[in-house]
């Protein structure tokens, strides 16, 4: 019989074409091995931890290994608010403020991190509305010696107190040394404290009792503590920035998700709170 062994007492010796072929194979082997090694720093997919320059993909910069950690920054800014109705019933304005606060970053693999913290927002701003006169048997009637429609105005002076609470995906791209560009989105919270409304009004008796018929206000007063807009407001979030070592500058938008108004003199009365902000932040602890 043929055999690849061939046995002499307990001497084990392998047949010529059986040593050829292991030693092929493990020449195949060693040789595969060292083209991946040669492949390896120049594929940053293969450098699980690897730091990658955005310019130069193929370089590899710095091995950062992940840890979980907490970042903590101070944040200060513009913030610009838009309320935004559907209708007369509440006047299309403009606050302009600024915001302060504390934020602190929850570091996650793959260059994301969750945003979280508080923030306290002061805005200003002034309006005007116009109501008709109800001196004439209807009030939309034009004047009959002047021909043209009475209206009274309404002057609104603004001052509103807002704490923040965002809750935010954040995703991380290094471009260049300490130099990184970032996006990121997701919900916050407003709390509203006090929205101070200074009212001037000139308005005749008859609209005055008109106005009071139907539950609109007009004397001066704190909108939030008279139940006319919700307190808690929802809003979500775009926005991105450019990061350099501790410092940060970033800006966003966010659209209210939910009817601000609470009293409804109207069935359909409706208004959102939109915002716009751009902002310094400093990150106070080292990564």
């Amino acid at each position: 019989m043929r055999f690849f062994w061939q046995c002499e007492e307990k001497n084990v010796t392998l047949h010529p074409k059986m040593k050829k072929k292991i030693f092929i194979l493990v020449f195949a082997w060693v040789a595969l091995g060292v083209l991946v090694a040669q492949e390896a720093p120049q594929r940053p997919d293969l450098q699980t931890n690897a730091r990658v320059d955005f310019f130069d993909p193929g370089h590899k910069e710095v091995k950062d290994d992940y840890r979980f950690h907490v970042e903590y920054r101070l944040e200060a800014g513009y913030v610009q608010n838009n309320h935004r109705s559907e209708n007369k019933s509440y006047e299309n304005l403009f606050m302009h403020g600024f915001r302060v606060g504390g934020t602190f970053d929850f570091m996650l693999p793959k260059r994301f991190s969750i945003q979280t913290g508080v923030l306290y927002t002061f805005t200003y701003g002034k309006a005007s509305q116009n109501w008709g006169l109800m001196d004439w048997e209807d009030f939309t009637s034009p004047d009959p010696v002047t021909g043209e429609v009475h209206s009274a105005i309404v002057g609104h002076r603004l001052y509103e107190h807002q704490l923040t609470i965002p809750v935010r995906m954040y995703y991380n791209i290094h471009l260049w040394k300490d130099l990184n560009l970032f996006f990121y989105t997701g919900p916050q919270l407003h709390v509203g404290l006090a929205m101070n409304d200074k009212v001037h009004a000139d308005l005749s008796t008859k609209t005055r009792q008109w106005m009071d018929e139907i539950g609109q206000p007009y004397e001066s007063r704190d909108r939030y503590k008279e139940n006319e807009l919700n307190r808690c407001m929802v809003q979500w979030g775009l926005g991105g920035g450019m990061e350099w070592d501790r410092y940060r500058l970033q800006a966003g938008y966010d659209f209210g998700l939910n009817n601000a108004v609470k009293h409804k003199v109207f069935s359909d009365q409706k208004m959102w709170e939109w915002h716009w902000f751009v902002s310094f932040c400093y990150r106070i602890n080292s990564k």
